[in-house]
């Protein structure tokens, strides 16, 4: 358990920090070329991991459609959820993008013929009144915003899904590296418009989102790998009070007693369908 608790501070800081350098720069460079450099150093990380390791085989696969596909959604759910960073409070994109496991699900019963049983309906369903009561549509000012950080949250439910066809026949580190080696230069080509050259501060905070994009992940699988699914699922879940604090004091953002309930309604949903994962 303390190991678990560990790995989970680690990934709970990295999501963190990725989110602050994000807000930072969500006004200072453009975001496709903020993901270039998030893609280019998670590619050259990659390509080194598995050339030290000699397992040249990971650079092979015969789903090169299948990682397009899944890519183009994670891309667009990466473009999606940095530009909400600039848009919403930091812990309200948190908290939208908490639903992600539930549009997996929907996902997954269409596609992927994954059993959609009541539970996981009922699951769904609340945690979509958790959203409504923390995006609040007919009096938030920020409702285009929460619907972009909401379409993040559907993109990502895609990938996700994608991911979990694309692990069938291959390998984590093949999977990490074609997401890297397609995502570059789509981001590339779409930064080239709107090009310029970051300066000594945007270089330190893209140095923190492409370290933390790839710590982030390693730990949450670490973490997967020492305790259940719901430990790791709750745990990460104090990811929200933790970047609630830091807006509150390092941006003066709000966050009212509706937005906490929600959040807690939808802890609530993800625990109720994590639970019946485990009874499996």
């Amino acid at each position: 358990m303390i190991a678990t608790f560990l790995w989970m501070v680690g990934a709970i800081l990295s999501f963190s920090l990725m989110a602050i350098a994000g807000r930072e720069l969500s006004h200072q460079i453009n975001t496709f070329e903020l993901l270039f450099f998030r893609g280019l150093f998670g590619l050259i990380v990659i390509t080194t991991i598995i050339s030290l390791c000699d397992n040249f085989r990971h650079f092979q696969t015969q789903q090169i459609k299948g990682h397009f596909l899944r890519n183009l959604f994670h891309f667009l759910g990466q473009y999606t959820w940095f530009i909400g960073l600039g848009l919403l409070p930091l812990a309200q994109v948190f908290a939208i993008e908490f639903t992600v496991p539930f549009w997996t699900a929907i996902i997954a019963a269409i596609f992927l013929n994954e059993c959609l049983t009541i539970r996981k309906v009922c699951a769904i369903l609340i945690a979509f009144s958790g959203v409504l009561l923390i995006v609040q549509p007919p009096l938030d000012r920020f409702e285009g915003a929460s619907l972009i950080v909401l379409g993040a949250a559907i993109f990502y439910a895609c990938a996700h899904s994608g991911t979990k066809y694309l692990a069938r026949h291959n390998h984590p580190l093949t999977i990490l590296f074609y997401m890297c080696l397609i995502q570059t230069p789509i981001a590339g080509v779409l930064m080239l418009p709107n090009w310029t050259m970051p300066n000594a501060f945007e270089w330190s905070w893209i140095s923190v989102v492409a370290m933390t994009a790839l710590s982030a992940h390693f730990c949450m699988t670490k973490a997967m790998l020492t305790s259940a699914v719901t430990t790791v699922v709750t745990l990460d879940f104090l990811r929200l009070p933790l970047i609630a604090l830091v807006g509150f004091f390092a941006y003066n953002e709000p966050f009212g007693m509706l937005s906490i309930i929600g959040s807690l309604v939808i802890l609530i949903a993800m625990l109720i369908n994590f639970q019946k994962a485990t009874k499996k």
